[in-house]
C-alpha cells in the first residue's frame, strides 16, 4: 500500500478509536470538554427574570485572510472563515427579526483595496436594512479603519492605537546582490513601462516605473481621504491632517472625529440600552459561526470522515432554478494544473480553469458565467488558452476583478461582455516581460566549470549558464513582439476600441479602477454582487427567478492539501503552511516572489505580468 494511503488509514483508524474510548466515557459519566457544544451560535447567560424584554444584538469578528470563493469543510472543527461566509452571516443578521443590532470586532484582516470596498459594501447593505452596525478596534491599520467608516459608530479601548500613517510602496531591487554572486540577469520587454523585471536589472526605479507607481498611489490616497470624509463627515483637508499627524492614540481619535469615543467591548450592552433598566441586553457572540459535524462514531461516522478527507460536499435535492456560474481565478496563471505552495500563493492553472469554463458552459442549468479575477497574470501561453475558453462559451460573460487583474489577469477578461472593478483595483499592464538569470560567473565562483557543444545558432537561448547572444536575444525579442501584437489585437477587439488607441494604453502601463473605467479598459465600477446582477440581466432572468449560484472551481479536499492533487499528472509536494508564519513578512514576501517567478518562466518564458506588488503599508 503506498504510504500516503497507509498514513490516512492510520489516521482514520485513530481517529474512530477516540470516538469509541469517547462512547465508553459517556457511559461511565464522563466526556471529552467540548463535547456538548452545538454548532452554530454561541449566547451570553442570561442574568435577568424571563418576563424582561431582552435586546439581542449579533457580535462578528472579522480577521484572518479571508479568501474568496468556495471552499470544503474541514475536519476538526469549525469552518473556515471565506468572504463569502462572513458575508451570508452578515446577510443572515440583516434578516433576523430577533437580532437588532450588529458587533463587528475587527482584528487586523488580511484585505486589500477590493476586499476593502466589497465588505464596505456590504456593510452599508445592512445599514440600509434598518440594522445599526457599530465597530470595536483595538491596534487598528488603515484597511481595519476603513472598513469600521462604513459602521454607524467606532469605538476603542483606552490603550487602544490607530495606526493609520499614509501610504507607502516599497519596491526592493536586486542587482547589487546579482553582481556581488556575478549572476547577469539579461532581461527584455515589450512596453517602456513593463517594468517586473527592473529589480533584478536596475538598483532604483526608473521614471517610468516611478511615475506609474506615483499615479497609483496619488490616486489611491485621495480614494482614501474621500472615503474617510464622506463617512466621517469630515473635510478632505482634516483628513489629510489627521494622516499627517498619525498614529493616534483613542483619545487623539476621539478629537479629530476620527472614532466615536472610548469604550470596551464588555460596555456594549450600557451603549445600546442607555442606562434603560426595563432591558435585558444579550450579546449573540460568534453569531452565525458553523461547526463541522465530527461525531465519526461507527461505521458511520468513518464513512463521514473519508468523505470530509475526499472533499466530498453534502449531497442536496436537485433543482431545476436557473444558475449564475461565478468562477473564481486567484493566482499567477501558469499552464497545467494549478498549485498552491509553502507561502500560501496561488497558481491558477489553464488546464484546470478551461475544464472549469467548459463545465459551466455544458450546464444547461447556467445562463450567464461572472468570472472574478485576482490576479497579477503570468504564463503569454497559459493566460491565452484561458482566454480562448471563454471566447467560446455562448453564454454571457461579466468580469469582476477583485485587488488586481492586471497583465495576464487583464488578459483573461477581456473578452467579457461587460468588465466590473473596484475602484482601487491595479489592472492592465499590457505589455510583454521575459529573459533569463545566466549564472555562469557564480559558478565560476564556486569552482563549476562547464564544457559546452552545441549545435544551432540560437542552442543557448534558454541556458541558464550564460546570456543571450545577439542572435538569440534578437529571436526572443522577435518571439515577445509577435506575443505583444496579439495581446493588442484581441484586447482592442474584445474593448471595440481602435488599435492604436488601445496600443497608446498599453507598453505596460498599470491603472486602478477609477483610472481603467476613465480610459475605457473598463466598463464600470462595482462589487462582484454589481456583476452578478448585470449577468442575470444580460441572461434575461428576472430577480425572482429563484436564481442559485454556483462557485467554482471545485475547492482543494483536504486530502490534496496533504498530500497534493489526485488526478494530477505532476504531483505537489507540500510544506506546512506554518512556514510563512515562522517568517518576517519581508522575507516570506521575497521568498515567494522568487519561487512564483521560477515556476512561472519554467513553463513559458514570455510572461504577462504585474511589474509590482502593491499593498497598504
Amino acid at each position: 500500500m503506498p504510504l500516503k494511503y497507509l498514513i490516512v488509514v492510520c489516521f482514520v483508524f485513530s481517529m474512530t478509536t477516540g470516538r469509541l474510548l469517547d462512547a465508553a466515557n459517556k457511559q461511565r459519566g464522563t466526556s471529552r470538554v467540548g463535547s456538548s457544544l452545538k454548532s452554530g451560535v454561541e449566547q451570553t447567560k442570561k442574568t435577568s427574570k424571563e418576563d424582561v424584554p431582552t435586546v439581542s444584538w449579533a457580535e462578528i469578528k472579522i480577521s484572518g485572510s479571508l479568501p474568496e470563493g468556495p471552499s470544503l469543510p474541514g475536519l476538526f472543527g469549525e469552518l473556515g472563515e471565506t468572504m463569502n461566509r462572513l458575508f451570508e452571516r452578515l446577510d443572515a443578521a440583516a434578516d433576523d427579526d430577533d437580532i437588532k443590532g450588529i458587533i463587528l470586532k475587527i482584528d487586523n484582516p488580511s484585505l486589500a483595496s477590493g476586499g476593502i470596498h466589497e465588505l464596505r459594501r456590504k456593510i452599508l447593505a445592512v445599514r440600509e436594512s434598518g440594522k445599526p452596525v457599530y465597530a470595536f478596534l483595538e491596534t487598528a491599520m488603515t484597511a481595519d479603519y476603513l472598513v469600521a467608516t462604513a459602521c454607524d459608530k467606532i469605538f476603542m479601548p483606552e490603550p487602544g492605537m490607530l495606526l493609520m500613517t499614509g501610504m507607502r510602496a516599497e519596491v526592493s531591487f536586486y542587482r547589487n546582490l546579482l553582481d556581488k554572486l556575478d549572476i547577469q540577469a539579461d532581461i527584455l520587454r515589450v512596453g517602456k513601462f513593463k517594468s517586473a523585471a527592473e529589480p533584478y536589472t536596475r538598483t532604483e526605479m526608473s521614471p517610468e516605473f516611478k511615475q506609474e507607481i506615483e499615479e497609483l498611489l496619488d490616486d489611491r490616497f485621495s480614494a482614501v481621504i474621500n472615503m474617510i470624509a464622506k463617512s466621517r463627515g469630515l473635510k478632505p483637508d482634516q483628513v489629510k491632517n489627521a494622516i499627517d499627524s498619525g498614529p493616534h492614540s483613542p483619545a487623539s481619535a476621539v478629537k479629530l472625529g476620527l472614532i466615536d469615543a472610548i469604550h470596551y467591548p464588555d460596555e456594549i450592552g450600557q451603549i445600546v440600552l442607555g442606562g434603560k433598566k426595563d432591558l435585558e441586553f444579550k450579546l449573540v457572540k460568534r453569531y452565525g459561526k458553523k461547526k463541522v459535524d465530527t461525531d465519526f462514531e461507527g461505521f458511520t461516522g468513518l464513512m463521514k470522515m473519508m468523505e470530509l478527507l475526499m472533499g466530498s460536499e453534502p449531497r442536496g435535492r436537485r433543482s431545476k432554478a436557473p444558475q449564475i456560474a461565478v468562477i473564481y481565478a486567484s493566482g499567477a496563471i501558469m499552464p497545467g494544473h494549478g498549485t498552491s505552495g509553502p507561502f500560501g500563493e496561488n497558481m491558477i492553472g489553464s488546464d484546470s480553469m478551461v475544464a472549469t469554463i467548459n463545465k459551466a458552459a455544458a450546464n444547461e442549468r447556467v445562463k450567464a458565467i461572472v468570472l472574478r479575477v485576482n490576479s497579477p497574470g503570468g504564463s503569454a501561453l497559459a493566460s491565452d488558452l484561458i482566454w480562448r475558453a471563454l471566447d467560446r462559451v455562448d453564454k454571457p460573460i461579466v468580469v469582476s476583478m477583485a485587488d488586481v487583474a492586471a497583465s495576464g489577469g487583464y488578459y483573461i477578461s477581456m473578452g467579457a461582455d461587460h468588465i466590473f472593478a473596484e475602484p482601487g483595483t491595479v489592472t492592465g499592464s499590457i505589455g510583454v516581460v521575459g529573459g533569463k538569470l545566466a549564472f555562469e560567473g557564480l559558478f565560476k565562483k564556486l569552482g563549476i566549470t562547464t564544457s559546452v557543444v552545441s549545435r544551432g545558432k540560437n542552442s543557448g537561448a534558454l541556458s541558464l549558464n550564460s546570456p543571450f547572444t545577439d542572435s538569440e536575444r534578437a529571436a526572443m525579442q522577435k518571439m515577445m513582439d509577435e506575443i505583444y501584437d496579439i495581446f493588442t489585437r484581441k484586447a482592442a477587439q474584445g474593448r471595440g476600441m481602435d488599435l492604436e488607441k488601445l496600443k497608446s494604453l498599453a507598453g505596460g502601463r498599470v491603472y486602478t479602477g477609477r483610472m481603467a473605467v476613465e480610459n475605457g479598459l473598463v466598463d464600470e465600477l462595482g462589487t462582484l454582487e454589481d456583476a452578478i446582477a448585470k449577468a442575470t440581466e444580460l441572461a434575461g432572468l428576472d430577480a425572482d427567478d429563484n436564481i442559485q449560484r454556483l462557485l467554482l472551481p471545485k475547492p482543494t479536499s483536504p486530502f490534496e492539501q496533504l498530500f497534493g492533487p489526485i488526478d494530477a499528472e505532476t504531483k505537489v509536494s507540500k510544506i506546512p503552511q506554518s512556514l510563512e508564519e515562522l517568517l518576517p513578512a519581508e522575507l516570506s514576501m521575497h521568498l515567494k516572489n522568487a519561487l512564483m517567478m521560477e515556476k512561472l518562466s519554467a513553463s513559458d518564458p514570455r510572461l504577462l505580468m504585474m511589474p509590482f506588488h502593491l499593498e497598504f503599508k
